[in-house]
């Protein structure tokens, strides 16, 4: 997996080390499905101002190994969440402010379950998982049902979703060779539209295809974990009880992201307020990061800075 470390560590151009008098504890961030270090390029200079920050490419993603994954959800949940506590052992971190985005925000929430020393502070940024499929009927009476309403998912979304009943959820951009780059301008012209300050030209969806084109490992994972329309078989809402209640708990979402931040409701009910917020980002979609990134730095600075 690769890394993105403090930039004061010697060899920067900063003229003083300000973690020699206060060490302050590390940021951790982690990803979302299909994505790579490369997204958090609006995120990763301003917060590690303050403190030494990490990210690093999910198992199966990105820059990292692409080792098979079990078809079973439990197993590849396991698979992914190991894979995080051996990159911790091997960088040597004791502790961290750990941050997820989407599934990387499933995947710390559970890391956090199983290694709760480990985690001064979790923050979970639109993540996915969390509740129950809906049922799309609700009997109201013998012979009456309501139809359940929800928000509307995106065109990606469910491009997606159909892929994942039939093959892998990526196979499509696979498959489509020399033409897969298009594919990706087509599906998600949100993303260079997001970034269109920083590059003129398709550099941003050109990552996302060369993150992707490669063999299948993360996302089998990835679909071993999901039901129909992206799903969880195991929504974290279940275990998120498990966590300690004395663990800090910042839940962000994006005010116009198809992920309901209704969960985050449940989650302050589940732990009884404590210890737990939950934040609205306005003006911000499923990349939240990306979408309003001065005010999504501000808020994770000020979280941090909660810690020490």
């Amino acid at each position: 997996m690769g890394q993105v470390c403090d930039p004061t560590k010697p060899g920067s151009n900063m003229d003083s080390d300000p973690y020699q008098q206060a060490p302050k504890t590390p940021l951790v961030m982690v990803h979302g499905f299909g994505g790579g270090v490369g997204l958090w390029i609006r995120n990763l200079e301003a917060l590690s101002r303050s403190r030494p920050v990490y990210a690093f490419d999910l198992l199966g993603f990105g820059r990292s190994s692409r080792p098979p994954f079990p078809s079973d959800a439990i197993k590849a949940e396991e698979q992914f969440v190991n894979s995080i506590e051996q990159w911790r052992q091997s960088v040597g971190l004791e502790n961290m402010i750990l941050l997820g985005h989407s599934l990387g925000g499933y995947l710390a929430a559970s890391y956090a379950i199983q290694y709760p020393s480990r985690v001064s502070h979790l923050i979970l940024v639109d993540p996915w998982g969390f509740p129950e499929q809906p049922q799309t009927q609700t009997p109201v009476s013998e012979g009456q049902t309501e139809v359940v309403k929800r928000p509307p998912l995106p065109r990606w979304v469910k491009a997606i979703a159909a892929v994942v009943s039939l093959f892998n959820p990526l196979a499509v951009i696979r498959a489509a060779g020399p033409w897969g780059p298009g594919l990706v301008n087509r599906f998600r012209p949100d993303f260079k539209r997001k970034f269109e300050d920083l590059f003129d030209d398709d550099t941003m969806t050109q990552y996302i295809y060369h993150c992707n084109a490669q063999t299948p490992s993360g996302e089998v994972g990835f679909r071993a974990m999901s039901e129909s329309l992206g799903w969880a078989k195991r929504p974290m809402l279940h275990r998120v009880h498990l966590l300690p209640p004395s663990m800090p708990l910042s839940i962000l979402y994006g005010a116009r992201s198809w992920v309901e931040s209704s969960s985050g409701d449940k989650v302050l009910e589940i732990r009884n307020h404590a210890h737990t917020e939950v934040l609205l980002i306005k003006e911000a979609s499923h990349h939240v990061y990306a979408d309003q990134p001065e005010e999504f730095n501000r808020v994770v600075e000020n979280i941090c800075s909660s810690v020490n």
